[in-house]
């Protein structure tokens, strides 16, 4: 089996040791570290997130840090959503896009100060790009990625664990909202947020050099629970209706093309990068859009290695963005980028190496 050599191009997690001890089998690469990805049981895995409660490192979830005088300016500068009414403690789902309308970043912003922001980003170089667009703009802040590493708890379980540790104040956090935190001497975030539907919290590690620490304090907390290893599911996502950034998109991808168009301000001030573009692409009409398909094949086939064409009566309408087997359905479930002539309940064919399969257009998300 090929391996992937040490090296400082790639970095680990604070939580990479007690990832190993917890007998992880697979990583990916994710903003130029490594995401463990699998733990050799899928089934239980899926099963844990969906009933109790699942442990994931995500510290690949980088912070791009905005500081200073101007950071409210540019952050909403950088932001195709109007974030003027974001109170302290409290985050919000904010699309970025390039001067194209296009969508480069979805990222959850957290507004810690008057004068202080967190992008939690997607896989893509947002510190690159905030830099560059502060340049552009004459604009001066500091800009930095922070010694910041989440971990999630997600599951119905999870908020019973986080309060075990943390204290009951927890469970009085809305969605997004978050708090300081500290536990032996370990200073952390505490946000209710994560990359599942299943619920659950989000704890941002202020200290990269006590990260086995804070997973095992977790760990031993979860035990009455049935806690156990998790990663970011495909399957629950998929099921769930939550949109993989460049995974489901490309580099023509709008956020109207995606079902992020509640997100978009478009009487934002034509500063904002992509309001101007995004505002010709709405009067446009859309020309794609982002819908589900179940496949009629019911057998287990190996994990969606690229974009797959995808034909309605033998015409070429657009690719399968993704696709993964739903223990929930019992066949292959995904997301077609395709013609806005698609619609749920149409027929339509998957192009894999593997063959040809028929499917129907679902509505998103599948329950």
């Amino acid at each position: 089996m090929a391996e992937i050599g040490p090296n400082t191009r790639l970095r680990v997690s604070p939580f990479y040791e007690a990832t190993v001890r917890e007998g992880v089998t697979g990583f990916s690469p994710y903003n130029k570290m490594l995401m463990p990805v699998s733990y050799g049981h899928p089934q239980a895995e899926y099963e844990r997130l969906l009933t109790g409660v699942a442990q994931w490192d995500v510290a690949v979830e980088r912070q791009v840090e905005i500081k200073g005088p101007n950071a409210a300016a540019l952050a909403q500068i950088l932001s195709v959503r109007d974030i003027s009414k974001i109170e302290f403690g409290m985050g919000r789902y904010v699309p970025m896009c390039d001067h194209r309308g296009v969508l480069i970043n979805d990222p959850v912003l957290l507004k810690l100060e008057e004068d202080r922001y967190w992008f939690s980003i997607g896989d893509n170089n947002i510190l690159l790009w905030a830099r560059a667009i502060a340049a552009e703009r004459g604009i001066e802040a500091e800009i930095e990625e922070p010694d910041v590493s989440p971990m999630a708890l997600q599951g119905p379980k999870a908020e019973d664990v986080v309060a075990s540790v943390l204290g009951d104040r927890v469970r009085s956090l809305r969605y997004f909202g978050f708090d300081h935190a500290e536990i032996n001497g370990i200073p952390l975030i505490v946000q209710r947020s994560g990359y599942s539907k299943q619920g659950g919290f989000e704890l941002y590690l202020l200290d990269g050099s006590r990260g086995s620490e804070l997973w095992d304090i977790f760990r031993e907390a979860g035990q009455p629970f049935g806690i156990g290893p998790g990663n970011p599911n495909p399957a629950e996502r998929i099921e769930s209706g939550l949109l993989s950034f460049g995974g489901d998109t490309d580099d023509q991808t709008t956020p109207f093309e995606v079902r992020l168009g509640k997100y978009v301000n478009l009487d934002l001030p034509d500063e904002v990068v992509g309001i101007p573009a995004l505002r010709k692409h709405h009067a446009g009409g859309l020309k794609r859009h982002l819908v589900g398909v179940k496949l009629e094949d019911q057998n287990q086939r190996p994990g969606h290695l690229r974009w797959y064409d995808v034909e309605k009566n033998g015409t070429r309408v657009g690719s399968m963005t993704n696709g993964v087997w739903s223990p929930r359905f019992g066949k292959t479930i995904g997301y077609l980028l395709v013609t806005t002539d698609v619609q749920p309940g149409d027929r339509v064919e998957v192009l894999r190496e593997d063959g040809r399969f028929a499917g129907t257009v679902s509505d998103i998300p599948f329950y």
